[in-house]
């Protein structure tokens, strides 16, 4: 058994987007969100990741624009610093640390901390004055007024309001219920810019514009209300003007302040709306969905961009990944299947399964895709949706889908309403090229084998699927089924029995037993090791039997959550739950024991995983890293947190990579850029051999600051140095090398 450090569990991107609320620089040009432990920065125009603040060593759990630099942001995380960043050459300034972190997670402090000055890079922070033991764990639930002369919070039917100043709160209380029995419970707030006025969210989906809360005996509330749930966020326009709300009906809500009612509506969002931002300019506003998605809308109420993170809320299906486009496939928005790039972190596109208008309303019992499977060249998906939690109101449809070469998309071809009496727990497609062929199993004790039919009169191959082959097994139900490597065979379980089939003939060609245990999971190994077998039972059992004997090769005493075949080599991988944690065990079936393991993978236990083809193979000859040389694996936990394996020479070169990547996308393109881009790269190995002095131009002409055109003058060298740089540039070599016609142009254009 081989234990080996080199390789570690590494977040590969897909984290929330949606924790807290984004935040949009000065100039509206970017829009900053936390994302698990980074602080990522996209572009507004776009919508493109453009690079990433990475420092912290836990959740990054808010941020803001530094007040006094708008090119600055400060960060919080649970690791117990604060950390200031140039977000535009992403680029850490300061880290201040010795923030108190409490051990339990249910106590909330609410507390003033003194960020001191010093030339050094890491500070502490020692001036630390709480301000109040009873705030609610809810962000949005607290908020600054007039600048930072107040601080707003709320907790249950309590609003309070601390005045720095005169280090004295004032406390204002509701009633659980009015007379209409609206629930009154604080579910967000806002302070106005401008005015002595704070807005509340309430439960039930009333808002309330608190004045005059100076004097606490005569204060005054007035009530606004369209929501008919709770109110999730309030946000007001930096000249308080308008007041935003937004909350699970996914509408954006803009109240005239001071005008009592009068609103406007930009409905159909997506997601459930949880966090609103507005722009220093008031230009842009951006809403943070429970989709994982952050709306770019301009003030004009126009949705002007969208950025989609991984969606992960409820998993029902597979990882998967897609053959042609080598995306990884899962669900995404309700009724939807989501293309995620894990190589740009970043959403491709959804392809709506259910086909039906998804209302975002608690407990009504609506479509959700709950199986899902390619073939092996990506031309055909199969797909399960269901609803009704109960055997008597279950319905469900099986769908077949073709890829359009014109589209580029999955276009459905085939809506089969009866596939089985009862609930599909299984489905896979033939690992054949020549013939495509589908089986499902369900709880009606049966197993079908689809096929695309042919006309009954032309005996002719038409474009529809229609049921070829209905097996089972003493009325058992089935729980899993795997094709071998090649489709020769079909392995079907029928709760502690395997049975072996030939897809040719449908003939049932034997048996398999094993000690007692239902079986979970069932796969067949992969060339070298394809006449084995593999199964996990319930009761904690990893069997591996010889197909070629039809005998029990190995088995193991081990609880496997998760049995993973590698399809690109002989590889297993077996993620196992005990003792509260997750350990990976990478073995191949020929032999038990593993070729690589590693304890304490994650605190959860793991349900998806799935092996991605690398682009370009590793070369590793150590044992314990050989496993990840043709793919590499990643696992989703119970909290949604998508993880993957990377050894340490391959982080160090990704990590070199998109700092590459953010030097060049960072930098603006100038006219003198375009023009001289092509030139400098012809002749950047001539000039650093002839003339060393002439790479100083591309640097001038790519400053970050804007460019030769746009960087501040007194940041740049001397006009005499630049000019004698510029010209020398441009100055034909001794050496007979033919004049380029940029230059020529170039030349011309000068003059």
């Amino acid at each position: 058994m081989v234990e080996t450090s080199d390789i570690r569990v590494v977040r590969c991107g897909g984290s929330k987007v949606n924790l807290t609320p984004p935040i949009i620089s000065s100039d509206s040009r970017f829009v900053l969100c936390t994302s698990g432990d980074l602080v990522k920065v996209y572009s507004t125009r776009t919508e493109e990741w453009l690079h990433s603040l990475q420092g912290h060593t836990n959740q990054v759990t808010g941020i803001t624009l530094n007040p006094a630099n708008h090119l600055q942001v400060y960060s919080c995380s649970v690791d117990g610093t604060v950390k200031l960043w140039d977000f535009i050459d992403g680029i850490l300034i300061k880290v201040h640390s010795g923030l108190c972190v409490s051990a339990c997670p249910e106590c909330f402090q609410l507390v003033s901390v003194h960020l001191p000055k010093s030339a050094e890079q890491e500070v502490e922070a020692k001036e630390m004055s709480a301000v109040s033991s009873h705030i609610s764990k809810n962000p949005s639930c607290t908020a600054f007024g007039r600048g930072g002369e107040y601080i707003a919070f709320a907790r249950h039917l309590q609003l309070n309001v601390y005045f720095f100043r005169k280090q004295k709160t004032y406390s204002f209380s509701l009633k659980a219920t009015d007379k209409k029995g609206a629930k009154n419970a604080f579910t967000c707030i806002a302070c106005h810019p401008t005015d002595d006025c704070i807005a509340t969210g309430h439960e039930d989906g009333k808002i309330r514009l608190w004045r005059n809360f100076i004097h606490k005996k005569e204060y005054t509330y007035s009530t606004q209300h369209w929501h008919h749930n709770a109110v999730n966020t309030l946000c007001f326009t930096p000249e308080g003007t308008h007041l935003l709300s937004g909350g699970i009906e996914s509408v954006l809500v803009q109240w005239q302040y001071g005008a009592g009612n009068r609103k406007e509506f930009l409905p159909r969002l997506g997601g459930s709306i949880l966090h609103i931002s507005a722009s220093s300019d008031g230009q842009l506003f951006c809403t943070s969905h429970s989709d994982n998605k952050i709306t770019v809308i301009e003030s004009s109420f126009k949705v002007c961009g969208v950025i989609q993170g991984l969606v992960k809320d409820a998993v029902l299906t597979d990882l998967m990944i897609d053959p042609r486009s080598k995306a990884l496939v899962l669900n995404g928005k309700p009724g939807h299947l989501q293309f995620y790039s894990l190589l740009r972190d970043k959403h491709l596109y959804n392809l709506d399964i259910v086909q039906q208008e998804y209302i975002y309303e608690a407990g009504l019992d609506q479509f959700e895709v709950v199986k899902a499977a390619f073939d092996i060249k990506g031309s055909w998906l199969a797909t399960v949706e269901e609803r009704g939690k109960k055997s008597s109101d279950l319905e469900f449809f099986l769908k077949l889908w073709a890829f359009d070469e014109r589209t580029q998309s999955f276009v459905l071809n085939t809506t089969i309403t009866a596939a089985h009496t009862d609930r599909i727990i299984s489905m896979c497609f033939s690992s054949s090229e020549e013939t495509t062929m589908l089986v499902t199993a369900a709880e009606d004790s049966q197993f079908k084998a689809w096929c695309q039919g042919a006309d009954a009169d032309t005996q002719q191959d038409q474009n529809f699927w229609s049921c070829d082959f209905v097996g089972s097994y003493h009325k058992l139900n089935p729980t899993n089924c795997s094709f071998s490597a090649d489709s020769s065979l079909l392995a079907v379980s029928f709760q502690e029995v395997i049975t072996i089939w030939s897809p040719d003939t449908w003939e049932m060609l034997t048996t398999l037993c094993q000690p007692p245990g239902v079986i979970r999971d069932l796969c067949f190994g992969r060339l070298s090791c394809s006449k084995y077998l593999l199964g996990t039972t319930t009761k904690n059992l990893l069997c591996c039997w010889n197909l070629l004997t039809c005998e029990l090769e190995w088995s193991t005493s081990v609880d496997v959550s998760k049995l993973q075949p590698d399809p690109f080599s002989e590889n297993v991988a077996a993620f196992s739950y005990q003792s509260k944690h997750t350990d990976l065990f990478v073995f191949k079936p020929s032999e038990p024991r593993p070729l690589f393991t590693n304890k304490n993978v994650c605190s959860e236990k793991v349900h998806r995983a799935v092996f991605v083809p690398r682009e370009e193979p590793l070369n590793s000859c150590d044992e314990s890293t050989q496993w990840l040389n043709r793919s590499q694996l990643y696992f989703l936990t119970q909290n949604m947190d998508l993880l993957t394996f990377s050894t340490a020479t391959e982080e160090d070169r990704m990590l070199s990579s998109s700092k590459q990547l953010v030097i060049d996308d960072s930098v603006a393109v100038t006219p003198f850029y375009l023009l001289l881009g092509k030139h400098r790269q012809q002749q950047q190995k001539l000039n650093t051999q002839s003339h060393p002095h002439n790479m100083a131009l591309p640097l001038l002409l790519r400053v970050p600051g804007g460019g030769l055109l746009h960087t501040p003058a007194h940041v740049l060298p001397a006009a005499s140095v630049l000019c004698s740089m510029f010209v020398n540039s441009f100055l034909i070599s001794n050496t007979g090398v033919q004049q380029d016609p940029l230059r020529y142009f170039v030349h011309i254009w000068l003059t």
